[in-house]
């Protein structure tokens, strides 16, 4: 049985150690966390001896390797030190993305796995959903003929923007990373995935337009509890959280970002005086709220993906453009047109219907999980979807984005 170590035991730490312990391949012998609390539940849930536990990821990694291998889920700012530090005791890796704000950091810890010869994988979980799968082999069939473009949509949800990357941990490019960085590395992993090629060049245009102060409706409030406008409006966080108490799913995610303590009385007590009470419209955030990203490839083909706020939480839509035919897709059902036949027939690749992180982003979480675990216990890096280097090959789609953003150029590849 693969045994693993546990660095950060937030949500993302805690679900993979979880699948980990359902699956019956693996489990954690390891844990490293600050916060006591989710530190000493991670350790009781798995049964972890004390003398492993511990509450900085330098005294886990401090002496002889305790583990097969290792989950790096901190904050993305903390992914550097830890990912090298074990990649040097031989711990083959499973890294939470981003894999760090920066592209020398990220070359750092594929560089570090590369030199020492441990499976370094990122958590492109949306490679590994049944999905993905389908559509892939349909793509490389050659169902469609030559792809000429993909269009690709990611909706953040209203609620989820609000909860994650205004009131929440991502909400600053000084204390987490870019929004593109942060949530949407996966999707122009994804794109690059499908399209089984790097782009040439990258433009993008993307703003903060409408978490600003200048959009406060008159009479808002500092914090939704004070408001007298809360009802009427749509990122109210008291109803926002207060709708999870009873829900299973939602009292893991989001609920548990917010408060440990999952009754009425608890919620309202954490929105009273924490950052998750905060309206949305005075706050301290700066990263973007939409944004839009054009990509073109060596064979003149193109690809964009659409990153906005402001749409229901619901699965990644898709559109691919094809010499031969086109394929459309909600994350669940793929619509595919024939040119020749001119017929249309819809697949059902019965992903999972929730794309949320409460329910493992559509089966992508619990197939990543697996499919490292598999390629620890035979020692077979090729059952990870994505290399180290492969994975720091799409990272840098995103920063070259960025730039393109920053400074109104296409910028090459």
């Amino acid at each position: 049985m693969v045994t693993l170590a546990v660095i950060g035991a937030g949500l993302r730490g805690l679900g993979y150690a979880r699948r980990a312990l359902a699956s019956g391949q693996a489990r954690v012998v390891a844990v490293a966390e600050p916060d006591p609390y989710r530190r000493e539940s991670l350790a009781v849930e798995h049964g972890v001896p004390a003398e492993n536990v511990f509450a900085d990821w330098r005294e886990l990694l401090a002496g002889a390797r305790l583990a097969d291998a290792v989950i790096v889920a901190t904050q993305d700012r903390m992914h550097l030190e830890p990912a090298v530090r074990a990649a040097e005791l031989g711990y083959h890796i499973l890294l939470e993305k981003p894999m760090a704000p920066t592209q020398g950091e990220a070359a750092a810890i594929a560089e570090a796995a590369q030199r020492h010869g441990v499976m370094l994988a990122v958590c492109h979980v949306m490679r590994y959903t049944p999905y993905t799968r389908t559509l892939k082999a349909l793509i490389d069939k050659g169902r469609i003929g030559q792809v000429m473009n993909i269009q690709h949509l990611e909706q953040v949800g209203w609620w989820h923007q609000a909860h994650s990357f205004v009131r929440g941990n991502w909400r600053s490019e000084a204390t987490s990373a870019p929004m593109l960085l942060a949530k949407a590395c996966h999707d122009l992993d994804w794109i690059v995935h499908l399209k089984g090629a790097l782009p040439e060049r990258v433009s993008s245009f993307g703003n903060l337009v409408h978490f600003r102060p200048e959009s406060r409706p008159a009479g808002a409030a500092d914090r939704c509890l004070d408001c007298p406008i809360e009802r009427t409006c749509p990122y109210s966080a008291r109803r926002v959280y207060l709708d999870c108490l009873g829900d299973p799913a939602k009292e893991f995610w989001p609920l548990s970002a917010v408060t440990t303590d999952h009754t009425e009385a608890g919620v309202l007590e954490a929105l009273r005086d924490g950052p998750y009470g905060r309206c949305v419209y005075a706050c301290d955030n700066d990263v973007v709220d939409t944004q839009v990203v054009t990509m073109e490839f060596a064979d003149g083909t193109s690809a964009t993906c659409t990153v906005t706020a402001f749409a229901a939480l619901e699965h990644r839509k898709t559109r691919v453009f094809g010499t031969h035919g086109s394929i459309e897709g909600d994350g669940v059902l793929l619509r595919v047109h024939d040119f020749l036949t001119d017929e249309i027939s819809v697949i059902d690749t019965r992903s999972g219907a929730d794309a949320s992180a409460a329910t493992g982003h559509g089966g992508g979480d619990e197939a990543l999980m697996d499919a490292f675990v598999e390629a620890v216990a035979r020692d077979d890096p090729t059952l990870v979807l994505s290399s180290g280097a492969e994975s720091l090959a799409t990272h840098r789609v995103v920063w070259a984005a960025e730039r393109a953003r920053h400074s109104g150029t296409v910028i090459p590849l």
